[in-house]
């Protein structure tokens, strides 16, 4: 197929990411060699961790595929899935929806995107050999500086053979086959009680800290009454990139009065904080959307957001993550409104929230955190 056809949705994993390259050319490659062996395409095709739409729109276009069943975790990928697949004329041969059993159920063929996160890959690999055919191939591929040895070891927890290609471009593939159709698909979302907090954690696999909390979370929480103190309670609460959900409960919890709402562009991550906030009571009271930032918001909406960013684009340092997120919720927040954040001490956010949201002060530091308060203009 054409990759060069294939576009680049922004902002998707960073702006450095390509709409393809050698690891997806490499998996197509591979899965080639497996529907020549077996046909594998007259059954549905899975594919997971598609950043763009390369190898949806390729098991369609290269393969033959008329059934590709496509997840990605982060939103913007999936909207790249469906842009791509419509511009290039397959959109009806392509589905994209949820980590679920219905999209593997019956593959004979599975493409994937070996994740960074081994939990995420156990997560996926615990699902396709509970659901999918038998006699389903597993065709998982990556950058060879991102894959380690970990990510055999949790393949043939769950298959029977593994096979490893050559490495082309830097790149490898993993083939998995007879799955192990273990009695029960895994022990996922997982839970873990945070005893300081007397929390209950929900993680579905790949989620940023899993079932922990996370030192910055849990230090934002330290001195979170000091952050809001002063001011009156907010009507509507917005945890922005909310990831497991801890914040939102411990918002809905702190302030009773409050509408709260949790954001992520993650899947899992939406997941799972809905499931944190059932486990500690509060489902009813904390509303989890799976939104690219704000995007479900209108303008000068929101009393209080509550914020720990991400930094991390793929494998990269970055700022812009937090950059778009704090110009979000200078849009959103209303006048007065309130925007806490904790972030890594020496990323030096400061001028970026004066900047984008108002004036900032500082409530607590040390030498790996910063909480502060911006105040909308």
């Amino acid at each position: 197929m054409d990759f060069a056809a294939l576009r680049r949705w922004p902002d998707v994993e960073g702006p450095d990411l390509a709409a393809s390259d050698a690891a997806d050319r490499l998996i197509l490659d591979e899965a080639a060699g497996v529907v020549a062996a077996v046909g594998a395409t007259d059954a549905p095709v899975a594919v997971i961790g598609d950043t763009h739409g390369a190898l949806a729109v390729g098991a369609v276009v290269g393969l033959g595929a008329t059934d590709v069943r496509a997840h990605q975790d982060a939103l913007l990928g999936e909207r790249a899935i469906a842009a791509n697949a419509e511009r290039l004329g397959v959109a009806g041969a392509i589905r994209v929806g949820a980590l679920d059993a219905d999209l593997v159920r019956g593959a004979r063929l599975v493409l994937l995107r070996l994740p960074r996160s081994l939990d995420a890959l156990d997560e996926q690999a615990a699902l396709i050999a509970a659901h999918a055919h038998p006699a389903v191939v597993v065709v998982a591929g990556g950058r060879l500086k991102h894959m380690t040895l970990g990510m055999n070891d949790v393949l043939s927890r769950w298959f029977g053979r593994l096979d490893v290609s050559h490495a082309r471009q830097k790149s490898r593939v993993l083939i998995a086959s007879a799955p192990t159709r273990p009695p029960a698909p895994g022990a996922w979302p997982r839970h873990a009680h945070d005893a300081a907090l007397d929390l209950e954690v929900v993680a579905h696999g790949g989620v940023f800290a899993g079932a922990a909390i996370d030192i910055g979370t849990r230090f934002l929480l330290e001195h979170l009454d000091a952050a809001l103190a002063g001011g009156p309670a907010p009507r509507t609460a917005v945890d922005l990139a909310c990831g497991t959900g801890v914040i939102a409960v411990e918002l809905a919890r702190r302030l009773p009065s409050t509408r709260v709402t949790a954001t992520d562009q993650s899947a899992a991550a939406a997941a799972s904080a809905a499931a944190t906030a059932a486990a500690n009571g509060v489902g009813d009271r904390v509303e989890v959307r799976r939104a690219d930032g704000l995007e479900t918001e209108p303008g000068a909406s929101v009393d209080l957001i509550v914020l720990n960013p991400p930094f991390h684009a793929g494998a990269a340092v970055t700022t812009a993550l937090a950059e778009r997120l704090f110009a979000d919720a200078g849009r959103v927040l209303a006048p007065g409104g309130r925007l806490v954040a904790v972030w890594n001490s020496h990323l030096r956010y400061r001028p970026a929230l004066e900047r984008r949201v108002g004036s900032t002060v500082q409530v607590a530091r040390d030498p790996k955190f910063t909480v502060t308060v911006s105040t909308r203009r």
